[in-house]
């Protein structure tokens, strides 16, 4: 290694983005200059897409308008169906919408003449469609009607999962989340569907590509592993003990600590209050005081703070998501962040091929097959 790169890219400028600040001193985080506090506190996700896709907030007219466009666009070709259909009930979620996704590329491919805007909204508005018309097929063998009466992208999402319309709380609490996972600059799986959009091709590409890129662990299937770990304990004592000794054999904990953040994640604050409130509503406390005693032990052994995706599993779980379904909706909204970039990279007009250090070999002489040792 030379002073020339850092493994990991860390602290390295890849370009420039309008789209929002992580972690820049006085700013904070923002969405096109609007603090994640504020989006979170008086906004909903659908004035937050519009914002990151459209690069302004919506005026109550467009509002009422870009959501009756969502409702009308959350049905499902009939051999994206059939497709759907054949996929294995083992298959990971997330690799039910990147084929569903996909897919819908091939039965609604992108015009040469298309700003990706349509194609946003689609994939927003029918992500849960495919997630859910599989998802109840292979439990169920149920063939759901994907088009709901739900206004919202979090009350359509809850509705195609419980069959119910979900309760004010419940639409409410999701929807924030939506907003804190809707975009993170030049993250893993972002800056991934920008090399794809670099090279000038589709928007389905692009967002498949984002799509692969947040399944692994260490990225957006964090707030899974930290469902897994929280749900391993059966008390808050019997967690402290766990996490020391896991800390004691040197295993990684997920959702702490975070690349760009060094003092707190910002988000983590607004989603653990959404996990205390609805963990009260449940009557059910136990994973949410499972979560702060871990928070408790990973700050005062190692000074590290949760991320977003810690608490997201407790709130996550107080709504009633299966564990493997909550990467997919952190796919459902960060598709509105990956779109805006997608947009944006393709504005720079110029394709993301960085260098390497070569560390191999040297030049060696050719050595013919019968004189090879």
């Amino acid at each position: 290694m030379t002073d020339r790169h850092n493994n990991g890219l860390a602290d390295v400028i890849a370009g420039e983005t309008a789209i929002s600040t992580v972690g820049k001193e006085g700013k904070g985080l923002t969405y096109r200059g609007y603090r994640i506090h504020d989006l979170a506190r008086a906004g909903t996700f659908e004035e937050t897409a519009y914002l990151l896709i459209y690069g302004a907030l919506p005026t109550s007219e467009e509002l009422q308008q870009y959501q009756t466009k969502l409702t009308m666009l959350r049905d499902l070709p009939t051999g994206l169906q059939t497709i759907l259909e054949q996929l294995p009930a083992t298959t990971h979620p997330m690799d039910v919408l990147r084929t569903g996704i996909s897919a819908l590329g091939a039965f609604e491919p992108e015009s040469d003449e298309g700003t990706g805007q349509d194609i946003a909204n689609r994939l927003i508005a029918s992500s849960a469609s495919i997630l859910f018309y599989w998802f109840h097929f292979q439990t169920k063998g149920v063939r759901i009607e994907t088009a709901t009466g739900s206004r919202s992208v979090a009350s359509h999402f809850l509705e195609l999962l419980h069959g119910i319309e979900a309760s004010e709380l419940d639409q409410r609490a999701l929807d924030a989340s939506l907003i804190l996972y809707a975009e993170h600059e030049f993250n893993a799986s972002t800056f991934a569907a920008r090399i794809t959009a670099s090279t000038r091709s589709d928007f389905y590409s692009a967002v498949t590509t984002g799509i692969g890129t947040l399944r692994g662990p260490l990225h957006g299937g964090a707030n899974e592993a930290a469902m897994d770990l929280i749900e391993r304990f059966e008390s808050p004592d019997a967690a402290e003990i766990g996490i020391k000794e896991m800390l004691e054999r040197k295993e990684l904990i997920m959702g702490f600590g975070h690349r760009v953040y060094s003092i707190s994640d910002p988000r983590s604050g607004i989603i653990k209050a959404w996990s205390r409130t609805l963990s009260e509503e449940a009557g059910n406390m136990r994973l949410y005081e499972i979560s702060e005693r871990i928070e408790k032990v990973m700050w005062d052994e190692k000074r590290l703070f949760p991320n977003l995706d810690f608490y997201s599993a407790s709130a996550y779980r107080m709504l009633g998501i299966p564990t493997a379904l909550f990467t997919p909706l952190f796919v459902i909204s960060r598709i509105s962040g990956w779109s805006a970039h997608i947009r944006e990279q393709r504005e720079v007009k110029r394709i993301i091929r960085p260098q390497a250090d070569y560390t191999g070999p040297e030049p060696m002489s050719w050595v013919p097959i019968n004189q090879r040792s």
